[in-house]
């Protein structure tokens, strides 16, 4: 049984708006660094979990990464350095996802064997917690988020998101193509309520590149 000071260790931890537990990931990067391959991606760039039929963990050190799902290419979660991937999924296919860069970012890696025997060597147990606790939270909320009972708060829900990216990512994304790749909706409906936004006064949309939300309603 979890004690419940550590209950309530998490419940601080995920309490703020920014539930990244960001000293976990810094402190199990600390051990990874000097056990990993540094290189430097292009945009767009993709990479795959495993390479040589080994599995590997890959560190985020600068920029942005998405995670995809390979039969549909649909991303089911993106995040922004620093980060660390590999864990949540190894136990899984290690081609069901694969990561694409959002913008150049320089990403380290290491055998996912060699990563789980830092782990258990330095019992860093309770900050690979952190992080899969939080892993699991970000793709739970697209799971929730697609599945709203109407597309304008499916689109509300991408909208907040975008928002919180990257300058680099915000402005070279159009609106419709980021909740495009997230949804299952049409793009001819996700422009049409993009273009409802606009109009209203709700968004302000350039060139199909949102540049600020002012107000959302909770229904449109």
């Amino acid at each position: 049984m979890i004690k419940k000071q550590n209950l309530d260790l998490f419940s601080a931890t995920y309490k703020n708006e920014d539930r990244r537990p960001h000293q976990s990931i810094l402190n199990l990067i600390d051990y990874f660094d000097a056990n990993s391959n540094k290189i430097e991606t292009n945009s767009q760039q993709i990479i795959h979990y495993i390479e040589n039929e080994e599995r590997n963990v890959f560190i985020l050190h600068k920029g942005s990464v998405g995670l995809y799902r390979s039969r549909d290419s649909m991303v089911l979660n993106s995040e922004s350095s620093p980060f660390i991937f590999g864990f949540s999924n190894q136990i899984s296919d290690p081609d069901y996802l694969f990561m694409r860069t959002q913008e150049p970012s320089t990403i380290s890696y290491l055998p996912l064997s060699e990563a789980n025997k830092i782990v258990e060597k330095n019992d860093l147990w309770k900050d690979l917690a952190f992080l899969l606790v939080y892993t699991a939270a970000r793709v739970y909320e697209h799971c929730s988020s697609i599945s709203q009972p109407t597309s304008y708060e499916i689109i509300k829900y991408q909208l907040l998101e975008l928002m919180k990216e990257s300058d680099e990512i915000r402005n070279n994304t159009t609106a419709a193509g980021y909740i495009k790749s997230r949804t299952f909706l049409s793009r001819s409906g996700i422009m049409r309520i993009l273009s409802e936004l606009k109009v209203g006064g709700y968004i302000q949309i350039e060139r199909g590149v949102l540049t600020k939300i002012i107000h959302l309603p909770k229904k449109y």
